[in-house]
């Protein structure tokens, strides 16, 4: 009965216009609204301030005569990429890469998780966490610097070639080796950190369901199949979608610090190439057009992957 006292007490501003509502809603909570102000500046200056920008994917930019003075040349810088020399090099090699990685290096921080959550002694739980997360803290650079010392005809894994009977060279030099590469030092420096948000799934499932389990009989590898994987599974699905979103931007950094001109024909993704073309060459209409289109394809990577996902297993981001 205190509920409907207070609910009926409430202002009749539910019935009004949708514009009433909200005014009288900022109205009572004028406070956390301005709260909100700050957030939505960012968003506003940084993230769609720039898009306006966009539009020199579609003019002969020049910095001289600004983004509304340029030339106006259409789809003209788009045409050029698309039939260019460099188009299904730098696009096979940026699809392969995100691919090895989403077949190899997605499943990874699930197999650790699903590991770790069957370990019962917790100091080696923890110490294996700890380990496993260090790699995500060093910097870049210093990673790119250890892989050039491991894969270098003097180092760690060339000893161990040829210890195997094996010929010692430059693996980083040889383009067929460079995407073994970088996948193999994306799971090695992210597999850990990425457990964090699977170990938190997994905390998250009812231990009745185990004990149920045990009760009827069923097996540590049962229980995983039948109470584990369905637990988690929403959130793998929705982490999946997210990744699509990243499957044609691999790494400019990464990439620019790993790959030389012997190895351009394997390693030249459209993020590297758009550097060379943009930073290099100063050919910033060009560079914009080629970023846009990868944008674009990222985006519809990200709404199919989200509608087929709503349509098979009704679990989406939206």
């Amino acid at each position: 009965m205190a509920i409907e006292r207070t609910i009926a007490s409430l202002p009749d501003v539910k019935y009004g216009k949708p514009g009433l509502r909200i005014l009288e809603d900022i109205r009572k909570n004028k406070y956390i609204y301005l709260m909100l102000v700050p957030v939505l500046a960012y968003y506003l200056i940084f993230h769609y301030g720039p898009m306006y920008g966009a539009i020199i994917a579609f003019k002969d930019y020049s910095p001289a005569e600004g983004i509304l003075g340029s030339q106006w040349v259409g789809l003209k810088n788009f045409s050029d990429f698309l039939t260019g020399f460099y188009f299904w090099r730098v696009f096979k090699n940026t699809l392969l890469i995100s691919l090895y990685q989403l077949i190899f290096g997605f499943p990874a921080p699930i197999i650790l998780a699903l590991l770790l959550n069957e370990v019962r002694i917790t100091l080696f739980k923890k110490v294996v966490q700890t380990v496993s997360y260090m790699p995500h803290f060093i910097s870049l650079v210093v990673v790119c610097g250890i892989i050039k010392e491991f894969t270098a005809r003097e180092g760690v894994i060339n000893y161990i070639i040829g210890l195997l009977g094996g010929n010692q060279t430059n693996l980083l030099l040889k383009p067929e080796y460079f995407k073994s590469i970088y996948v193999i030092s994306e799971i090695w420096q992210n597999v850990g950190w990425n457990t964090i948000i699977y170990i938190a799934a997994l905390s998250a499932i009812d231990t009745g369901l185990y004990e149920a389990s045990k009760i009827d009989g069923a097996g540590r590898w049962k229980q995983v199949l039948h109470i584990t994987i369905p637990g988690i599974k929403p959130v793998v699905v929705i982490m999946l979608i997210l990744q699509m979103g990243y499957i044609m931007g691999v790494g400019t950094e990464k990439i620019l610090l790993l790959y030389s001109p012997l190895t351009f024909d394997t390693a030249d993704v459209i993020s590297t190439y758009v550097y060379r073309r943009g930073i290099l060459e100063f050919s910033y209409s060009f560079s914009s057009a080629v970023g846009l289109f990868n944008s674009m394809i990222n985006f519809i990577l990200v709404i199919s992957a989200n509608w087929i996902s709503r349509k098979v297993n009704e679990t989406s981001l939206w």
